[in-house]
């Protein structure tokens, strides 16, 4: 007789998958969970206490250690709570294991009141999506979640567990599964992409996921440097290597109207790895579209397959000769006096410790930050990928949990700071080293703008609205209340004081910029 429960099962299953570090917020159903974490030696559990902490640190955590984590929800109404950052985590083709409890199979019929359509609620976010009906189904649920979530381009696989499920005895440890192939292009994809390259036409190659990597960014230079085709990566990418030495890209502009202007003149559109682009938002009298009517969508690579094998192969049979990463030899100053995006874009670029981790929410004042540090110490650079705010702070804490050996830097505005600054907490718990920038203007700046775009009237009623301030957010404050070290900065050269200081020192450090 098998002496292990469905709980027990589903923790060694996960770690005999290589799963080993679960991002949780447990309740009552996920008791045995926590239980089997105690028995079971090798599985680091992270306590985030708010559902949205949990499910953005496991997005960062995956984008830097290149497999999933677990996370731990409790039934339906926590799921939702974590919802905003797994629609993120989707957008940025994330591989996460997403662990839900739920009530126990015999219970359900009594509608208590923490029942929902757990499983209806997790598969719009989600690659795989399966309820476990049996203790004894468990582990191999689990395998075949971890499978599921690895596969290219990665994705999000829900097990939901009802609790006799995991408590009940009869648990079996499950063998990982085979990784599923990731596709290779038809050759019949790249030689058309190689036709329309050679046709003379004003082409843009438009790149997202692996295919920024930096050996596949090599071979999209290669192809441009050969036919004078454009390279850009979509708006907001999971993963950029950048930095002095390696190749870098300019990313699509994010409004309209500029993003319009860049791609003027462009006849055809490559795409790699990205959807065919289209504007965050809708505006009166515009187009949707980020380019020319006319311009004409070729696809050489989907997501799910191999995109740097398929741009070695694009420049192979273009025969595009190996260009080398763009020289810097100069001499990186920070920037001085009133603090605005363009000065703190130079402190960055010349303050950046070596491999950092860069996780920019920065929204509107961070407009400078991206093109301004191309020339910094090697770094990766991570966004948001779905456009739901509260992202940024737990990315980070999840970056910080995957590269210990690291030092991320958190460029994170105020207003979407505030949807999730629980993370503050669980960064001080885990003594995580972790730089948080926060850039308080005291206002959604940027729906400022989009009411503006859009046309509609602004009166006091409608800018109360947009206002963060009276009360003014204190994130020193804040941010020494959840065991956080933390000062205030007014002018870029305190900035560059206490931004040294933070990076040299182990554990977090928060610094507001009085903007």
């Amino acid at each position: 007789m098998n002496d292990i429960n469905g709980a027990e099962s589903l923790v060694k299953t996960l770690l005999a998958c290589g799963v080993d570090t679960c991002f949780a917020n447990p309740g009552t159903s996920e008791m045995h969970f926590v239980a089997a974490l105690d028995r079971i030696p090798g599985m680091r559990c992270v306590l985030g206490l708010f559902e949205g902490v949990v499910t953005g640190a496991a997005d960062g955590y995956a984008r830097i250690a290149g497999k999933p984590a677990a996370t731990l929800l409790h039934c339906g109404p926590g799921l939702a709570n974590g919802l905003a950052n797994l629609h993120n985590a989707r957008r940025g083709n994330t591989p996460i294991v997403n662990i839900v409890g739920d009530q126990a199979t015999y219970h359900r019929p009594y509608d208590a009141p923490l029942t929902a359509d757990t499983e209806g609620w997790a598969r719009p976010v989600s690659v795989w999506t399966r309820t476990a009906t049996s203790s004894a189904s468990v582990g191999t649920a689990a395998a075949a979640a971890v499978q599921a979530a690895c596969a290219a381009p990665g994705g999000i696989a829900s097990l939901i567990l009802p609790s006799d499920v995991c408590w009940d005895a009869g648990g079996v440890v499950a063998a990982p599964l085979a990784p599923t192939p990731t596709p290779k292009v038809a050759p019949d994809a790249v030689s058309k992409a190689a036709r329309v390259l050679r046709s003379g036409q004003p082409t843009l190659l438009l790149l997202a996921d692996s295919a920024l990597e930096q050996a596949a960014l090599a071979d999209a230079y290669r192809i441009s440097a050969a036919t004078d085709a454009q390279l850009l990566s979509v708006v907001f990418n999971a993963r950029v290597s950048r930095g002095r030495g390696r190749f870098s890209i300019e990313r699509m502009p994010y409004f309209g109207d500029a993003a319009r202007a860049r791609l003027a003149g462009i006849a055809n559109i490559i795409l790699v790895g990205a959807p065919s682009p289209a504007n965050f938002f809708a505006y009166p009298g515009k187009s949707s579209l980020p380019y020319p009517d006319d311009a004409v969508i070729h696809v050489l690579a989907r997501p799910e397959e191999d995109l740097a094998d398929a741009l070695a192969r694009l420049a192979d049979e273009l025969g595009a000769p190996v260009v080398e990463p763009p020289r810097f030899d100069g001499e990186l100053q920070p920037g001085s006096g009133p603090l605005t995006s363009e000065s703190v874009a130079r402190s960055l670029a010349a303050l950046m410790p070596d491999d950092a981790i860069v996780v920019d929410e920065s929204a509107t004042f961070g407009r400078a930050f991206y093109p301004g540090t191309v020339h910094a110490a090697p770094h990766d650079w991570l966004q948001n990928t779905g456009g739901a705010i509260g992202a940024g702070l737990p990315m980070a804490l999840g970056a910080a949990v995957a590269a210990p050996d690291r030092r991320v830097v958190a460029l994170q505005a105020d207003g979407s700071g505030m949807y999730t600054p629980q993370a503050l907490w669980s960064m001080a718990r885990e003594r995580l080293d972790v730089t948080v920038v926060i850039l308080a203007n005291r206002k959604y700046a940027i729906l400022q703008h989009e009411l503006a775009s859009v046309g509609a009237s602004a009166g006091k009623t409608a800018m109360d609205m947009l206002d963060i301030g009276n009360p003014d957010l204190d994130w020193v404050r804040l941010a020494e209340g959840m065991g956080m070290q933390a000062a205030r900065a007014g002018s870029t050269d305190r900035f560059n004081e206490l931004f040294a200081m933070a990076n040299a020192c182990p554990g977090p450090f928060l610094i507001e910029l009085a903007i």
